[in-house]
């Protein structure tokens, strides 16, 4: 009987596959893939159902599969997690392959839709400009909370922060001088790059009309 459905765990490295034939009956059990051999394992099945977690580097293989003919369904890893075995051998990488390949059979699973090299480059500037913003706001609030301990109490505001604690800065004991100033210095950047990826947003929102 041939391989229908297909598990991987994914990994950085090594990756464990596990796979049943239309009897349900396990037929491929690799619990141990090195990287370098996966697509070309892959490549050598007749064209399958392969179920993967939406984890990172999901898609890429989804793509890479997907071109060698076969049929790859993602999965969001809490909907994987119920058929995995319990017990004290029920985590580990060959028990999440078998229990990808399990769930990517069930009629109801709901599946993450496989996003193309395009797709896939826009929610990277996405990501980054959020990336950025976290940043700036962590450092805003660390600035914030290095002057609360000298009894300077700034709005939440980051460009009120950045005129204000550039005033304090002169008045600050010692060290604080050049704690405080280190923090400042790592502002402009962070601002300067958020307007960038807004700019590389705009275009990407007004070709998808979803997001206008």
């Amino acid at each position: 009987m041939s391989i229908v459905f297909v598990g991987i765990d994914l990994a950085k490295n090594v990756f464990a596959v596990h796979g049943v034939n239309e009897a349900g009956k396990p037929a491929l059990v690799k619990p141990s893939v090195a990287r370098a051999k996966l697509l070309e394992l892959v490549a050598s099945l007749a064209p399958c159902t392969i179920g993967l977690e939406a984890c990172s580097g999901a898609h890429h293989w989804a793509r890479q599969f997907t071109a060698h003919g076969h049929t790859v369904r993602l999965m969001a890893p809490k909907f994987v997690a119920p058929y995995r075995l319990s017990g004290k051998q029920g985590k580990n990488d060959a028990a999440d392959a078998a229990a990808i390949c399990e769930a990517v059979q069930r009629p109801n699973m709901r599946f993450v839709p496989i996003k193309n090299l395009s797709q896939q480059g826009q929610l990277g500037i996405h990501r980054v400009r959020q990336g950025f913003i976290e940043q700036r706001t962590a450092t805003i609030n660390r600035i914030r909370g290095l002057l609360a301990e000298f009894g300077v109490v700034l709005p939440l505001k980051a460009h009120t922060v950045r005129r204000e604690a550039t005033g304090f800065l002169e008045a600050l004991p010692g060290w604080a001088t050049t704690a405080v100033g280190a923090v400042l210095d790592a502002l402009p950047p962070l601002a300067e790059t958020n307007p960038r990826c807004a700019q590389t947003n705009a275009p990407i929102a007004r070709r998808r009309g979803r997001a206008r």
